[in-house]
Formats: structure tokens, sequence, C-alpha cells
């Protein structure tokens, strides 16, 4: 992939959260664009959150030493990173105030393909709010050119 061309994409998130012994799952499909600066890889797209009124602007920035962050911006903002069996703290912005979360990742995937230019990124992660478990998630994300 040429660095700094962007390529527009098709993205498909599946979202599964287990929270208090139930599973739901979320699935979206967007338009979005890719781009490679250097050695990082940003998938971009917008996204429209439950009880939020404005789409929010996500960027899945995949780094190269094998790491991970997911980035919120507009009326919710938060950065998750994930590394493999780490815990990482930060924090997450919403239009009734700001908390402090963590991400423990459980296991993680990335794998793109060149012909046509595509790949997923598959993350297990638990999410805790101070000591306590909030929940425990599986994300997937696909991308085609």
């Amino acid at each position: 992939m040429e660095e700094r061309k962007s390529i527009p994409v098709i993205i498909k998130v599946k979202t599964e959260v287990f929270q208090e012994n139930e599973l739901k799952e979320f699935f979206m499909e967007e338009e979005g664009q890719i781009v490679r600066i250097g050695e990082v890889l940003y998938i971009r797209y917008n996204e429209q959150l439950e009880g939020v009124d404005n789409k929010v602007s996500v960027t899945m920035k995949i780094l190269a030493d094998g790491s991970v962050q997911l980035i919120r911006a507009g009326d919710v903002r938060m950065k998750l990173k994930f590394d493999y069996q780490k815990h990482n703290e930060t924090h997450y912005q919403t239009p009734f105030g700001t908390m402090w979360i963590t991400t423990f990742t459980n296991n993680m995937r990335v794998s793109l393909k060149d012909r046509p230019y595509s790949g997923q990124v598959t993350i297990d992660y638990d999410l805790f709010g101070g000591d306590e478990k909030i929940g425990v998630y599986h994300l997937e994300l696909n991308f085609t050119a």
C-alpha cells in the first residue's frame, strides 16, 4: 500500500458484549478509508452509537509494535489501547461525564491482504471501571477495498 494514499473501504464491525450474564451483539457496516503513514495503518469511519445524537468519528490505529488503538472523537471521546495480555488505563468522556476505564487484552489478531486490499482485526478484551469488571468484549472489524 502506498504511503499516505487514502483508499476507500467498506468496513464491517461486529461487537459482542457480555455483561451481567447477558450477551448483546452489535453489527455495523459503513464506508470508510484506510491510509498508511510510516509503519502505522489508520482505519477511519463514522459510527452511530446508541444514546448519542451525532455520529462519532472512529480511528483504529494498527501500530508496528503489534498494538492497536481505538479512538473515538465527537460527543463521545475515548482512546482505548490494546496490547496482548496487558492492562491499559484511559478515560471515557461522554455527554454525561468522564470515567476512568481499563482494558485487559486477552487475545488479539490482525491479518492483512493485498489483493484485494482487505483485512481483519479481532480483539477479545475485558473492560474495567476501577476494580470492577464491566464486561467481556469481542470486537471484530473487517475491511475490503
